[in-house]
């Protein structure tokens, strides 16, 4: 199967068409939105199914199988947020605090886009190693605590690390993953078998309804587009290439398979709008969210949603057959 016919593949898949769905309804200003209180209990169920499922994996994992994974993922922790701020110094509009902001919402992931890969690939029959989720887990807070280390060198006040790495350790995304993963991991697939039909069966149609109110929310930044300017637009599209690359090398390098080394990729290419803006809001109020949010959510969202994934599976097998 070529890029396009996987492309295409995932632009017609349930979830893909559900976000393009939502963008039309905001490019066409309907009142369509979910209540916020079910939406509240999707993401809570998004987060905990993910983390369960990667904490049964993970029970049976052995350790020499998920140590070098583990060890890439932090140095792609850190590698990612620092390149993203050092490219972003060509944008010349763009202050050392913007520019540290963009780089912890870039050093960390998307779990919705790590969803959708997962269960695409498994789709076009692509496993994809289940402790994946503790990868996800592990990357989303390096990048956060490197981007604001980054921002905090053009503030001329001290940065209340204490508020923010609570914000960031206590916040819902991180607290859910790292409690699914403990569940999971402590009650095994024996223990998993009594809810895994609730987890796995009805996984794929909640995320279409999620990915729904996502294509809403970023349709109505899209205006922002004008604001954030075209280098923003270039980087959006341009770095998740670069970084997800990078992801895709180190999960190759590291023993992952074709579908874990694509997805860590995808993880490495995605753009946080949960965890890092919560953090960043706290941290560097004077970071402008008309940027950082346009970009993550408004731009890198929708290219890593629709092509990124296809692409970095495409780049996975390319490293593959060529004996990397």
């Amino acid at each position: 199967m070529d890029i396009l016919s996987v492309a295409v593949q995932n632009l017609t898949s349930a979830p893909v068409l559900a976000f393009a769905l939502g963008l039309l309804a905001a490019a066409i200003k309907t009142d369509l939105r979910l209540p916020e209180p079910i939406y509240q209990v999707i993401s809570i169920y998004l987060l905990l199914g993910i983390g369960i499922k990667g904490g049964v994996a993970l029970s049976n994992a052995e350790f020499q199988e998920v140590g070098l994974p583990i060890l890439g993922t932090l140095m792609l922790g850190v590698t990612v947020p620092v390149l993203a701020f050092f490219l972003l110094k060509f944008l010349k509009k763009l202050s050392v605090v913007d520019r540290g902001a963009l780089a912890a919402h870039y050093g960390s992931t998307s779990l919705v886009t790590f969803t959708a890969a997962v269960i695409f690939y498994e789709s076009v029959s692509i496993s994809v190693e289940g402790y994946l989720t503790t990868l996800l887990a592990i990357l989303e807070i390096p990048g956060i605590i490197v981007g604001l280390m980054l921002a905090s060198r053009g503030l001329r006040r001290e940065v209340s690390w204490g508020e923010s790495f609570r914000e960031i350790l206590t916040g819902r995304s991180i607290f859910l993953l790292a409690g699914g993963l403990a569940i999971g991991f402590l009650t095994k697939a024996s223990g998993f078998a009594g809810i895994e039909f609730f987890f796995v069966a009805l996984f794929p149609g909640v995320l279409t309804l999620f990915l729904l109110e996502l294509g809403i929310v970023a349709g109505r930044r899209l205006k922002d587009l004008k604001k954030a300017g075209m280098g923003i637009v270039v980087f959006g599209i341009a770095f998740p290439l670069l970084s997800g690359a990078l992801g895709v090398i180190t999960g190759q390098l590291t023993g992952l398979g074709i579908g874990g080394a694509a997805t860590l990729g995808v993880l490495s290419a995605s753009a946080s709008y949960i965890a890092a803006p919560a953090a960043v809001r706290l941290a560097l109020p004077e970071a402008s969210p008309g940027i950082y949010l346009t970009a993550s959510l408004g731009i890198t969202f929708p290219f890593n949603l629709t092509l990124g994934i296809p692409i970095m599976l495409e780049i996975s097998k390319f490293l593959e057959s060529a004996g990397l």
